[in-house]
């Protein structure tokens, strides 16, 4: 991939100067002969139609002879004729030209788009984190529709006008004297210097117009896609506003562009109209004087209109050029960010190991004022579980993000099988990580597609084999389509516990050496957690497993747990061991069990009293008399429990929740 310039202080001549490359590309003939058989036919194309007024011309002075007998049988229809063949080998040659060119500029137009997008799949979390993707994707497609207009307008439009331009010019010095050359090219100097400066004035208004549309297309992307909370608040009249505003900003910048294009279109036609009226003027005076001839006149007529008539376009083409190089900048500018986390050069990929995973004195920040991690030490060997839990900002997220490198270390490192992550190369190492993660988002395809997205090209049966595992097997085949039932938009037909089972079954897939449970469970119902919890100790049982939780029933069978806080490691060891310590983890055990009896005892006394009402009071509030009632206070209470907890340890996430002051949210 030709390197980019750098985003700051990048030029138009820049841009065209990074675009190059990608028409002469290395180590492909047939591409560069492509290229160079156009240019051959461009300058075809040109001489044969500059050649012919001239016969043109010819033929009208023939047509009044001093023998006219003989012109009328042999030289107005040899020069007729030639008129004919000189007209289509232009023609011909422009159209050849363009055949022989677009599979170049396809191909430059697509190698450039997908350079971007596997440089924007390279770039770190940081850049995703702050980007916004509806203007994002703007500028890709109107970077990728800018190399077309730019490829179209200068190559076919501008360098031809240019070459027919100086070729008119020494025709006419030739021809006739440097006055008419001289006129000529002084008209379509100032066309050109009027067009320039008009255009670099207005460009400020295509500008805006282009800043204008992008956020408005981010704005409603980005309420799309957050529709179901635009519902939940009630407020589409305030989305429908924030839109409008955008596209009234874009409408006044519309209206001045078009007005500013009328006033530079009537300058344009008054500096051709003018140029046009002096050299006729000349060409006149020469037929008068008798140096011209009829014919002569006819010629440099022809010569002028066949030069204006591209010149009428220049304006529109020099714009198009503009604008093109303007979108196409800003997509070269994304090329030109720079990759925050990259490999070293030759760096290898991990060696095959058990899976042995080691933090040594790893301190990190996101920012230089704001430390998250100070110095966290601890070794998990190959097939244990290290469970960490902790209060929020404590740094769990983190861990998991620095191992999978989205972001390097600030101090300290990371190794697996004691090679450390940041000398290895980043395919290999996340290769060698699979993860559940408590916010599932899936892609917007079937539900195979989604589960063979831990390995691609896996086969049905290890599809199958993955999705049984995660108890999402049953679920799937219940469903009319099976596996090609498409889930929407980040998942959004499935419920969440589903999408957690899919989201459990691709990494299934995937194989890891190490897996990375963080919250994995948050969003199931209770018994479908056994279950999966069940089918997660069979997945991690030959594999170095970390969980990072939120619920501390889950990390209660982890060969050692880890309490987080303030960035440092407080407390460690086995569940009984830290709860015989009474400290930072003992702590939180007990509000998570006094919400859970406090859940237990709502439950039941809400049990009891609906036993106090009669049976068809209780069916109304309840919203119907089919639902069915516990018969007895103690089912009752039976239920309640329950729901509430499978166990004596197993905690309901939704009574947790309130009682835990500071658990673990997702990071920003």
């Amino acid at each position: 991939m030709p390197p980019a310039a750098p985003p700051e202080d990048r030029s138009h001549w820049q841009t065209l100067r990074d675009l190059l490359p990608w028409l002469w590309p290395a180590g492909e003939p047939g591409l560069r002969l492509r290229v160079a058989l156009a240019l051959l036919c461009l300058v075809a194309a040109k001489a044969a139609n500059v050649l012919v007024p001239i016969a043109y011309a010819r033929a009208v002075d023939a047509l009044a002879p001093k023998d006219p007998v003989a012109a009328a049988l042999m030289v107005p229809v040899a020069l007729i004729v030639a008129y004919g063949l000189l007209r289509l080998a232009a023609s011909a040659f422009g159209e050849l030209r363009n055949a022989v060119f677009a599979k170049v500029q396809a191909r430059a137009a697509r190698r450039i788009a997908l350079a971007v997008f596997v440089h924007l799949h390279a770039l770190s979390l940081r850049y995703h984190m702050d980007r916004q993707t509806g203007g994002l994707s703007r500028v890709v497609e109107r970077g990728t529709r800018g190399i077309t207009f730019v490829l179209n307008f200068l190559l076919f439009n501008i360098l031809p006008t240019i070459l027919e331009i100086l070729l008119v010019a020494v025709i006419l010095w030739r021809m006739f004297s440097l006055t008419f050359a001289a006129v000529t090219l002084a008209t379509i100097g100032l066309y050109v210097v009027f067009t320039l400066r008009f255009t670099d004035w207005r460009l400020r208004f295509r500008r805006e117009m282009n800043q204008t549309d992008q956020e408005a297309n981010t704005k409603a992307i980005d309420s799309l896609l957050n529709y179901e909370t635009v519902k939940y608040f009630g407020n589409e009249p305030h989305e429908a506003r924030r839109y409008d505003e955008s596209l009234t900003r874009y409408e006044r910048a519309y209206v001045r562009s078009e007005t500013t294009l009328n006033m530079l279109n009537g300058g344009q036609a008054a500096i051709i109209a003018l140029g046009l009226t002096a050299v006729m003027l000349l060409a006149a005076r020469g037929v008068l004087a008798g140096g011209m001839t009829v014919g002569d006149f006819v010629l440099v007529n022809t010569y002028l209109i066949q030069l204006f008539m591209p010149l009428n376009i220049l304006g529109f083409a020099y714009r198009e050029i503009r604008q093109g190089l303007t979108d196409t900048e800003a997509m070269f500018t994304l090329l030109g960010e720079k990759q925050e986390v990259a490999d070293r050069p030759g760096a290898p990929d991990l060696a095959p190991g058990p899976g042995a995973l080691a933090f040594e004195e790893v301190r990190f920040a996101y920012r230089p004022d704001r430390p998250i991690l100070k110095g966290v030490t601890f070794h998990v060997p190959p097939g244990r579980t290290l469970a960490i839990v902790g209060p929020t900002g404590a740094g769990k997220s983190t861990i998991s993000r620095l191992l999978f490198r989205f972001y390097d270390v600030t101090g300290g490192r990371i190794l697996i099988d004691g090679q450390p992550i940041e000398g290895v190369t980043q395919r290999s190492l996340r290769a060698a990580i699979g993860v559940v993660p408590q916010d599932t988002v899936l892609f917007n395809d079937t539900i195979r597609y989604n589960i063979a997205y831990g390995r691609p090209g896996a086969t049905e049966e290890e599809v199958v084999r993955a999705a049984r595992l995660a108890q999402v097997h049953d679920f799937v085949m219940r469903l009319p389509e099976g596996y090609r039932t498409m889930v929407g938009e980040r998942g959004l037909k499935l419920s969440g516990g589903e999408k957690q089972r899919v989201a459990i079954a691709r990494t299934i897939l995937k194989d890891p050496r190490i897996l990375i449970l963080d919250e994995a469970t948050s969003a199931l119902d209770t018994r479908t957690e056994q279950e999966i919890q069940a089918a997660l100790r069979e997945v991690s049982a030959d594999r170095t497993t970390l969980v990072i939780a939120h619920r501390l029933s889950t990390v209660v069978e982890a060969d050692e747990i880890i309490v987080l806080q303030e960035g440092r490691i407080a407390e460690r060891g086995t569940h009984a061991a830290l709860i015989a310590a009474g400290g930072l983890y003992a702590e939180m055990w007990r509000r998570q069990s006094e919400a859970v009896a406090m859940a237990e005892a709502a439950a039941a006394a809400q049990a009891a009293a609906d036993l106090d009402q009669p049976r068809s009071e209780r069916a109304a509030r309840l919203g119907g008399a089919d639902r069915p009632q516990p018969e007895t206070g103690a089912e009752a209470a039976a239920q309640a429990r329950l729901a509430a907890s499978p166990g004596a340890a197993r905690l309901p996430a939704e009574a947790a929740e309130p009682a835990i002051e500071g658990l673990e949210r997702p990071e920003p």
